[in-house]
Formats: C-alpha cells, structure tokens, sequence
C-alpha cells in the first residue's frame, strides 16, 4: 500500500511538470516575465506608458493590476509559467516550442517581440568557424540546450557539419546570462571564449578590438528572425479574455510606437533599464535595418521543423498558425 501511493505521489508530481497549473488566475491580474536586451523593448513601452491600463479600460476591466518578473533563460521561464507563477512568458523559440510540445500545445504564442541577429561572437583570435573550436572553448548561452540561441548553435552545427551532427558543439556550451556573459567574454577569460548573445550585448562586446563575430543567426535561418516570443496558456487566455485582449492590443501598440519614435525608444530602454549605456548608441541599435519591433513571428517555423526532425519535440507542427493564437492568424508570419 505505502508503496502504491508512493507511485502515485511521484505521477502527480511528474504531471504537474507536464501540464500548467491553472490555479492562480484571474482577470485584471496579470504576471509577465522579461529578460536582458533591446528585444524587450516593447515590454518596457507598455509599462514605461502605461499601455496595459489604457486597454484595460477599453475592454471594460475598471482595473488591472500588473507584475513584472525579471528571470533569465528557458527552464526557468518555463517552470515559472508551469507552476502558475506568471502568466505571461517571454522566452526564446527553442524553449517555447520544447514547453508546447511537451504540453501537447497547451501553451500558444501570443505575439513576437521583434525580429533582431543573434551573434556568435568569439575573443579567441584562432576561431573563424565553428570547425576552429575545441573542447577548451566555452561558449556561453542563456540556458543550454533548449535557449533559442542553443537551438540556432545546432542548426548551424548541422549546416557546418552535416545532418546528424547538430549537437556536435552542445558540450561547449554554458548557461549565462547574457550580462554576465558579456562581462566574462569582456574580461579575458581564458576558458569562456565565445557567446551566442543578443542586442545590445552583442555590439557592445564588438566595441573591443579582440572580439569577432563569426556568424549571424540571419546566415544561419537565411533572413530576418524573430528570435524571442511572448506566450501564454491556453487555458489562461479562455479564463481572462479581456486581460489577454488588453496585453495584445498594448503589444501592438509599443511596437508600432517604437518603429515610429526611435529616439525615444531608445530614452524609454535606457530610463527603464536603468542603462549607462549611451543613448545614441542604442538608438543606432534600433535604427539598424536588422531590427523591426513587430508582433508578427518571422521564421518559427524554421525552428520547429528542426526541432520534430532532431526529435527534440515529439509533437510536428504543419504551420506557424498551430502554435499561435488566432489574434495572428490574419498576418503574413511563417
């Protein structure tokens, strides 16, 4: 008998890793999670303006209470929405694609947060392609293994190497954030040679003679990329309709005003991140024909055709439309 319920305590523990948890919701509250870099930037308009309060309003919530979470890396994200903890995450393809199929699609994507290159970026002057590293090379990355910058790793793993060697470099790689990557990269480690990083880390790294960058991830999926995604549990958008209308018109709303206020965007990232980067440095960022604010994906579907035929993600999407709510159906996204 003890030993019967033992099996069952350890099932419902192993499912509640597998399903959300659906206890903590209610509309006019709403928990959203953001990480390190521009790509955020359209979290910080709608809180640095208010734009969550002023659709509330015109979607009839006399009131919205909203909380912010600042997490680093997948897991952890993924965990945190999980357990109920958030209700919004903002996290890489890789671990958003690893959570849906792992639910059996029970999370969706609510919008993109832009497309923007990652960088593979290198203070080792012997590494000119990833044929040039060796097992003493690190290679820092938010979260190994599932991070969309670990995923973009192997997709290029697989075109230098060819198919079946996709994780040819994955014992290279280290869980960082992207600030104290840089930090390292920045500082001469000797081990910690190279990052798969983001903006503005990336180009400021750059600034420093001894670092190169040895591939885009535009090279690497051959074109622009939206990289990061926000994204939320079915279940919790059928429980809080108008708190989830009232986060995805304030999203469109950041991102067209930031493509149209640049300088400006540029203020709100440094005044709301509390920056000492220059201004103009990061205003030239968000001007660079790389990037476009938009809540529209842009090669998702790149990814999760990688990850069904690695066997990464047992669940196959026949399109980008499977795993996104139908708020962006209408939109010319892939």
């Amino acid at each position: 008998m003890l030993k019967h319920m033992k099996l069952l305590a350890a099932a419902a523990v192993a499912l509640t890793t597998l399903l959300p948890s659906t206890g903590a919701y209610a509309e006019g509250l709403i928990r959203i999670s953001q990480q390190f870099g521009t790509l955020y930037l359209p979290l910080h308009v709608i809180r640095d303006q208010n734009l969550l309060e002023k659709h509330a309003k015109a979607v009839g919530l006399d009131e919205i209470k909203v909380e912010w979470a600042q997490l680093s890396g997948g897991d952890a994200i993924n965990a945190a929405l999980l357990s109920g903890s958030i209700d919004i995450a903002a996290a890489g393809i890789g671990p958003f694609l690893t959570l849906w199929g792992r639910t059996d699609g029970s999370v969706k994507i609510v919008a993109g947060l832009a497309n923007q290159p990652n960088y593979l970026i290198s203070s080792n002057p012997n590494i000119k392609s990833l044929a040039d590293f060796t097992a003493n090379d690190k290679i820092a990355l938010p979260a190994v293994g599932v991070s969309v910058q670990a995923r973009i790793l192997q997709m290029a793993a697989e075109k230098q190497f060819g198919e079946g060697n996709h994780n040819k470099l994955d014992n290279n790689t280290v869980s960082l954030p992207h600030p104290d990557a840089t930090a390292a990269l920045l500082s001469g480690s000797t081990e910690l040679t190279s990052h798969l990083s983001n903006t503005p880390f990336q180009e400021q790294a750059l600034k420093d003679p001894k670092v190169h960058k040895i591939l885009s991830s535009y090279d690497v999926l051959g074109g622009p990329v939206t990289p990061t995604y926000l994204y939320a549990t079915t279940d919790w958008r059928e429980k809080n309709p108008k708190t989830f209308q009232a986060f995805f018109e304030a999203l469109k709303e950041a991102s067209t005003w930031i493509e149209a206020n640049k300088k400006a965007a540029a203020e709100t990232y440094i005044r709301v991140e509390k920056s000492k980067l220059d201004p103009a440095f990061v205003q030239s960022l968000i001007e660079s024909p790389d990037n476009k604010f938009t809540v529209v994906p842009t090669r998702s579907f790149a990814f999760a055709d990688f990850l069904y035929r690695t066997g990464a993600i047992k669940k196959k999407a026949e399109s980008w439309k499977d795993y996104t709510f139908e708020e962006l159906h209408n939109e010319d996204g892939s």
